[in-house]
């Protein structure tokens, strides 16, 4: 090893995580904690594995089999998913990139790593809620509490926008508008991108509820937050935590009643709820797209895989009979596309 660069691990991902990722590459604060987030997950193995303090460590530890080693620990002890622990790979190799460009004798180290392919994942469609799961949950909180009232307007925020947790909790008041012909709000999001989402007229009418209560000057104050929480007499933003504890606590009751409430609800699940319906809808996947502040539509697609509920749909609709035949002649029959379609091959 080049003794330039002997103990530079820790320079390197100073450098990256504080310069590189936030000044050069322009990253958000969210994208730089996820690769923030893997390499401290890194740091973490090491010492329970190897017992190897962060200081300590050095690029001849980093390997093919060391990274290998260390993204079967993420599933095995951190029971993290495929997709979880492709995004940890896809950060260590975008670290390892920079580390090879900064100093060349690193590029070895680099393309060890690269070998390393991520696992296909085979989980089919995308997790989302019925109409039925998502209204019984919303009738949940009693909305004479006040902080039931904030919530239930939390959750009704989430899916009629379709944002995602920290767009919404990022929001303030400045970036709500009511006086246009339909009124919207400006997320604010990846790449801080921002886009326009029109509001539905009975969100309109939670919000104006939910603004004399929490926000009764709120044309005074632009700069507040939409959302916020009281500690020590001074408001702040509501943290993840927070929503996840009472999104948490109203499923747990909703599913005592609704039996199609899922196992597991969090907050991304109404983005992804609000995504399928519109679908299902009929709403344009490209409509969808820009909706949700997707880049590009491969995203998007996801939602495009059609669900149980609209194949039957398709089928009964392609079953009915003309009024006086008494043969069903299905009209997929010797209709190559529709069977492609129905199958969802198309």
């Amino acid at each position: 090893m080049n003794k330039s660069i002997e103990g530079a691990f820790f320079k390197y991902v100073r450098s990256f995580l504080t310069v590189y990722l936030p000044r050069n590459k322009c990253y958000s604060t969210n994208t730089i904690k996820a690769y923030r987030d893997t390499i401290n997950l890194l740091r973490l193995f090491l010492w329970e594995r190897k017992k190897i303090p962060f200081t300590d460590i050095t690029f001849e530890m980093i390997n093919h089999d060391l990274v290998y080693k260390f993204l079967e620990w993420l599933q095995s002890s951190r029971n993290c998913s495929i997709s979880t622990r492709n995004q940890r790979l896809a950060a260590l190799k975008s670290f390892l990139h920079y580390c090879a460009i900064e100093e060349p004798s690193l590029a070895a180290i680099y393309m060890d790593v690269q070998d390393i392919t991520a696992l296909r994942d085979t989980k089919k469609g995308v997790s989302y809620m019925s109409q039925n799961a998502l209204k019984s949950i919303l009738t949940q909180p009693n909305v004479k509490n006040k902080f039931d009232l904030r919530n239930r307007f939390f959750m009704i925020v989430m899916y009629d926008t379709g944002g995602r947790i920290q767009e919404i909790l990022d929001l303030k008041l400045r970036d709500i508008s009511l006086d246009l012909d339909i009124p919207c709000i400006y997320l604010t999001g990846k790449g801080n991108k921002v886009r326009a989402v029109p509001l539905m007229e009975k969100t309109v009418l939670h919000l104006k509820e939910y603004l004399k209560v929490f926000h009764p000057t709120y044309l005074e104050s632009a700069d507040d937050y939409l959302f916020y929480t009281v500690f020590k007499g001074k408001r702040g933003a509501m943290s993840p935590d927070n929503v996840s504890a009472f999104i948490k606590k109203y499923a747990e009751r909703a599913r005592i009643s609704c039996s199609e409430v899922p196992k597991r609800v969090h907050a991304h699940l109404f983005r992804h709820s609000r995504a399928m319906h519109l679908y299902q809808s009929g709403i344009p996947l490209s409509y969808i797209k820009d909706f949700l502040g997707h880049e590009n539509s491969t995203t998007t697609s996801i939602y495009a895989s059609a669900d149980t509920t609209m194949i039957r749909n398709a089928l009964e609709k392609a079953a009915k009979l003309d009024g006086n035949s008494t043969t069903e002649i299905p009209v997929w029959e010797d209709n190559e596309d529709m069977i492609l379609k129905l199958c969802g091959l198309k």
